[in-house]
């Protein structure tokens, strides 16, 4: 007998036998979630999206909870010469200027103006990884940055690090240097009316139902079985553009399990931290213009950043990432806020305490849709995002900031993995 001809002609009645609901389902409606089913509807394919939250727009969210709106995810449309953003917004009639200056900026510690001998002493060895990438050689073995600064001594080179726990949110020994210095950089436009509202408002007209969070895939048979509150959704494929620490978590199923391939790239991407926590804080603004910030620097493990009234708004934007910002992560609202106002009141006097009349913390490490800020590989696995981007079984594929390469860690980023699954789905044969 002739297996070969059996096993195909068995292939061909479970794919007649097969009755999909749809083409594709697209799990997960944030940037790539949107990028993709725009690019599977633009090229006739039936398309659902599929939403754990009540909005569009995942980890790009613009909070108005207090009143005044303000970017409690991404923010900035960065390296603009070739990030998707620019011409979605245009075309939406949506302005992203360039970023502003600000209205000042000065550095603390423990929330007193810090001597300007340390500051100085500090200012010397920031820089110090972008020079070391440059010199140093990791052609053979991949670093972390850690490891890239260790020859600066026990107290400068956590100093050197901490810029990188405001920007990707990790501490220094948990991050691949040749992912770093793979990242793209160039210049970096804001979106005054919101990030977070701009990826939503991209959203519309897509067939997307939110609330709707995924707790298993099949992908045993011809095509995937989805597993929502609302039951069961057959496709042909789909493109799965949840968070890796939501992946890591186990908070979807898939049955069979993954490949080892697939399950080892996930282990050698971890989630950042960055956390934003903003206060509310009403009153004459203590002598401070609009858009000064204070850097809280005598710990460089708990390195802050303050952004006081940016745009003339009656908000403190607070910024810290790493383990810092998991600790307050866990801790709650009240402890944020308590930790927040308490800085400010060493900064700028006793009064702050009475002016903070309300608290927004959505924190990423702890929300169980995100379970992090943003994916950074770690030391000794620069190529983990590549390997996640691998379809698996010619129906699932996994897209996403995570899997962006150089342009990891951003909307545009996330934007450009959506696009490029969806064009990989749509050339399957339906």
């Amino acid at each position: 007998m002739n297996t070969g001809a059996f096993a195909a002609s068995l292939a061909g009645a479970q794919r007649a036998a097969f009755a999909a609901d749809l083409d594709v389902v697209v799990i997960g409606a944030g940037a790539a979630g949107i990028a993709a089913a725009r690019e599977l509807k633009a090229a006739g394919r039936q398309v659902l999206v599929v939403e754990a939250r009540d909005r569009l727009g995942g980890r790009a969210f613009t909070d108005a909870s207090l009143g005044p709106a303000y970017d409690a995810g991404a923010m900035f449309i960065h390296w603009a010469e070739r990030n998707p953003w620019v011409k979605i917004a245009a075309d939406l009639g949506i302005d992203t200027p360039s970023e502003p200056w600000g209205g000042g900026f000065r550095v603390f510690a423990d929330g007193r103006p810090m001597p300007d001998a340390d500051r100085t002493k500090r200012r010397a060895v920031f820089g110090q990884i972008d020079r070391r990438l440059e010199t140093v050689d990791i052609g053979k073995r991949d670093l972390s940055v850690a490891e890239l600064l260790g020859d600066l001594g026990p107290e400068m080179a956590p100093v050197a690090a901490s810029g990188l726990l405001l920007s990707i949110g990790e501490e220094s020994d948990r991050i691949s240097a040749r992912d770093y210095q793979r990242l793209w950089a160039g210049d970096d436009l804001v979106v005054p009316s919101g990030y977070g509202n701009l990826v939503a408002r991209h959203g519309e007209g897509l067939d997307i139902r939110l609330g709707e969070p995924v707790s298993a895939i099949r992908w045993d048979g011809p095509g995937v079985e989805i597993t929502t509150p609302s039951g069961t959704l057959r496709a042909r494929a789909c493109i799965v553009t949840v968070p890796v620490g939501v992946l890591k978590a186990g908070s979807i199923r898939f049955t069979p399990e993954l490949p080892s391939a697939t399950r080892d790239a996930l282990d050698g991407i971890g989630m950042g931290a960055l956390t934003k926590i903003a206060l509310r804080v009403e009153g004459d603004r203590f002598g401070l213009g609009p858009g000064m910030s204070y850097l809280e620097a005598g710990s460089p493990k708990a390195m802050m950043n303050l952004d006081l009234f940016p745009d003339d708004k009656d908000l403190v934007i607070a910024t810290c990432g790493g383990d810092h910002a998991r600790e307050l992560s866990l801790a709650g609202a009240d402890e944020a806020r308590a930790h927040v106002t308490d800085l400010l009141a060493k900064m700028v006097g006793e009064s702050v305490r009475k002016a903070v009349t309300g608290v927004s913390f959505p924190a990423w490490w702890t929300d169980p849709f995100s379970r992090g800020s943003y994916s950074v590989c770690l030391p000794g696995s620069e190529a983990a995002r590549d390997r996640l981007a691998e379809p698996i079984g010619g129906r699932i594929w996994f897209a996403g900031e995570a899997t962006a390469g150089g342009g990891a860690m951003t909307v545009g980023g996330a934007t450009l993995a959506g696009r490029a699954a969806a064009a990989a789905v749509a050339r399957l044969k339906v």
